[in-house]
């Protein structure tokens, strides 16, 4: 009867919550990587060395890290149906406004203040997955949840594209077409995840009686099984959240540093155009949307979370040392595709790490402690890889310093210790 009720609550929620989560999450992170489209043209217009380009490209995330911590903090006292919804029409303002860029100092302030309005989103909804999923059922749903990146970059690529070649339709430029329309769906949802999210299982109406008393049950069984730690930031006392959160750091290095590069790569190494370029770029996200599911799947039914996450840092920072030596199109793309999957594929048992340390007051500050300690690589990446870029005028040493900070996050993780002497709660 435990487990028949299980699958069918975990069956629900997942039906009434990762879709529509799934979708807010497109639209999220299409709108920090579309830069890396707009790239194409506004570089070029407005005379954006590569080196002011990847500072821009990664201010996103100087905004994401200061702004991080207060405003999960917030969510978790206002809720999240509220808080969720208010940064969606903000960010999505500002995303829409990009079109106003006149020169790198503009480019830097409207990226910065991106981040800002969107840094309370993600940790948001790993808090929000936590309060709702038991634990056996979290990797597989973050898993779920996250595949919307690789897949905002597979629907994202082609749409970009083409809106690029609305090139001075109506006066505008094809990178302002492309922000104003990649930032309307955001102010749109915005206004819809108000009415439809609930922000806590007592109030499920869609769940029975039965269902909703069982996974009440069950998750504060699990919060009680966590040793209480006083203050809100207790989990910044914690060893193993700064090594999460050094984890992370690896990890966005290569994410960020590759996505907001990728169409420049890829015309780098074929001199196709931009719509092809887009089509090329959604290659790498459409494996790992794929890989990364099965790998959370598999995490949670073991109950292994380290080497999960560590394998595929491994093999992503295999893949882009290859990639970085790639002269032609067919293995630079391959290459990056494997070395993309990897960095998914450590996304949901990743997750499911800092989750099973962290409750209360205590989850919401340290999830984002590490998401925007972890983010700020999303800042050196790109940064890094435009500066290298250069000075040299090749992305090979670029790729070879993100390639070894994905390897020492494999490293790290390993070095994580199991057990509940660390785990901290308010």
């Amino acid at each position: 009867m435990q487990s028949e009720i299980e699958s069918v609550v975990v069956r629900k929620l997942t039906w009434r919550l990762i879709p529509f989560l799934f979708l807010l999450y497109i639209v999220a992170y299409l709108d920090r990587i579309n830069v890396g489209f707009a790239a194409l043209q506004m570089r070029q217009q407005l005379a954006f060395t590569d080196a002011v380009y990847g500072l821009g490209a990664g201010m996103f995330f100087a905004g994401y890290f200061f702004f991080q911590m207060p405003s999960n903090l917030v969510l978790q006292r206002v809720g999240a149906r509220r808080w969720i919804s208010l940064l969606m029409v903000v960010w999505g303002l500002i995303s829409a406004s990009m079109i106003l860029v006149s020169g790198h100092r503009s480019f830097y302030l409207l990226r910065f203040l991106l981040g800002a309005a969107e840094a309370g989103f993600f940790p948001g909804v790993i808090l929000y997955l936590k309060n709702w999923f038991p634990a056996q059922a979290r990797a597989r749903t973050v898993a779920r949840f996250m595949t919307a990146g690789p897949l905002s970059g597979v629907l994202g690529g082609p749409i970009s594209g083409a809106l690029l070649g609305l090139h001075l339709t109506a006066g505008l430029a094809g990178w302002q077409w492309m922000f104003l329309m990649e930032g309307i769906p955001a102010i749109l949802l915005g206004a819809v995840a108000f009415a439809y999210l609930v922000d806590q299982p007592e109030q499920a109406r869609w769940l029975s009686t039965a269902e909703r008393d069982w996974l009440v049950n069950t998750l504060q069984r699990e919060r009680a099984e966590i040793a209480i730690v006083n203050g809100q930031f207790a989990a910044l006392r914690s060893p193993r959240i700064w090594m999460l959160a050094l984890v992370y750091f690896g990890l966005t290095t290569v994410s960020y540093g590759v996505s907001l590069w990728l169409p420049t790569l890829i015309r780098s190494v074929s001199g196709v155009g931009n719509f092809a370029i887009g089509l090329l770029s959604a290659i790498p996200y459409l494996a790992a949307a794929v890989a990364m599911v099965a790998v959370g799947t598999h995490s949670d039914r073991t109950g292994e979370r380290r080497w999960h996450t560590a394998l595929p840092a491994f093999i992503g920072a295999l893949a882009l040392t290859c990639a970085a030596y790639s002269t032609s199109i067919g293995p630079a793309i391959l290459a990056v595709s494997i070395a993309v999957l990897g960095v998914n594929c450590m996304l949901g048992p990743f997750w499911s790490m800092p989750t099973a340390l962290l409750s209360g007051t205590a989850a919401a500050a340290g999830i984002a402690f590490i998401n925007s300690v972890g983010n700020l690589g999303g800042f050196v990446g790109p940064y890094v890889i435009g500066l290298v870029r250069t000075s040299t005028g090749q992305f090979k040493g670029g790729l070879l310093l993100v390639s070894a900070a994905l390897a020492t996050s494999g490293a790290i993780v390993l070095m994580v210790r199991s057990g509940k002497d660390d785990q901290v709660k308010q």
